[in-house]
């Protein structure tokens, strides 16, 4: 468990989908786990079975929600949904193979590959705009489960902008600096909703039998500020 007044979140990406598997662009289309998808969850299921998880949520696309069930039957838990954790929107994009974007629509492909931070296709939405959104859900349930263990289940796109906007990175480059791969597990401990630290990342070493032990919240060689949450000494 966490230690005192640390709360603990489990992000996690859904599982491989038909079209994540042909390249496409797949926001807001709504597209199930495919079988190899649902099989990566379960085996993150059994992971995870051992965390005292306290709630878990997910965006209301069919495969967000599916993950989320699959991860929180152990715990007999049932899945909250929350609308601000759905995916970037690719606008006219959507269902389309990079190439024949970059055929199709050449100049807002090239300003897109540019920054995609505050650029949006048309009919679609920013990297700025996911992060508006997502942003405020995450830290309201930091803020409703202090000292907990939550598990929230998203998208690719918007689990790289909040981990972005969380840990200070430049969000311009998180297209290229940031991956997350199907069923990946991230873990950020907050000792408050304005303080993160990332645990884990991009993990998927479920995919194998067993997968890493989940790692305990650090209780040495921190700063001064985390400290205080952890109970360690300077």
């Amino acid at each position: 468990m966490p230690s005192h007044g640390v709360t603990r979140v489990f992000m996690v990406r859904h599982g491989a989908t038909v079209l994540s598997a042909e390249d496409r662009f797949a926001g807001e289309t709504d597209v199930e786990l495919s079988d190899e998808g649902r099989e990566q969850v379960r085996r993150l299921s059994e992971r995870l079975a051992d965390v005292p998880l306290a709630a878990v949520f997910a965006s209301p696309l069919g495969r967000t929600r599916e993950t989320a069930a699959i991860l929180a039957a152990p715990h007999q838990l049932d899945v909250q949904v929350r609308d601000g954790l759905r995916e970037i929107s690719h606008g006219r994009w959507e269902q389309m193979t990079r190439r024949e974007v970059a055929e199709r629509f050449p100049e807002e492909a090239a300003a897109w590959e540019s920054d995609p931070y505050t650029f949006a296709p048309k009919g679609g939405e920013s990297g700025l705009a996911v992060t508006a959104r997502a942003l405020p859900v995450v830290i309201d349930l930091v803020r409703a489960f202090p000292g907990k263990e939550i598990l929230v289940v998203s998208h690719k796109a918007t689990i790289r902008l909040l981990l972005s906007s969380l840990l200070g990175f430049d969000p311009r480059r998180y297209r290229d600096s940031l991956d997350q791969k199907p069923a990946a597990l991230n873990i950020v401990d907050f000792r408050d909703p304005t303080c993160s630290r990332l645990i884990l990342f991009n993990d998927t070493s479920h995919y194998e039998a067993g997968g890493l032990a989940i790692p305990a919240t650090p209780t040495s060689r921190l700063s001064k500020y985390w400290n205080v949450a952890s109970g360690a000494k300077d």
